[in-house]
């Protein structure tokens, strides 16, 4: 949840995508990041113009869009937390897609705490594998009984 100095769900989603942009290609353009989040050129336009306002981006000519050191910090966070997320799900034999679509709904709405929790459980049944196996066992057993 967002506090009064941090930024929303939405500007969020915005600097994680310009932060790959420009991981992957060098930059990111107007255009490149209104296509991969499916929203028009007008309001990626009013987004990057509010984070400029906002301290989390600078637009410079001919480089495009470049993250300022607090944008940059954000964008690590959120990368962050959703490979937390990706990792724990990825535990439990979920597909890329489920994974992918559930990290999507619920990653703004977690606390840091609740972040590290599923962070230290997830190393916790990486370094226990047995208790993995006895957590899977257990649900196949109820799937089987509830069938």
């Amino acid at each position: 949840m967002p506090t009064p100095s941090s930024p929303s769900q939405s500007a969020e989603d915005y600097l994680e995508r310009i932060h790959e942009l420009i991981e992957e290609k060098g930059y990111a353009r107007v255009v490149d990041i209104a296509s991969s989040l499916k929203v028009k050129q007008a309001s990626v336009t009013s987004m990057v113009q509010k984070l400029g306002e906002l301290g989390y981006l600078n637009y410079e000519k001919y480089r495009g869009l470049i993250l300022t050191d607090k944008g940059r910090e954000v964008a690590r966070k959120i990368r962050s937390r959703h490979e937390t997320l990706s990792r724990f799900f990825s535990l439990f034999g979920l597909d890329a897609e489920t994974q992918k679509r559930d990290i999507e709904g619920i990653e703004h709405h977690l606390s840091p705490d609740t972040v590290e929790v599923l962070s230290d459980l997830a190393k916790f049944f990486e370094e226990h594998p047995e208790t993995l196996r006895l957590f899977q066992q257990s649900r196949r057993l109820a799937k089987r009984k509830s069938a």
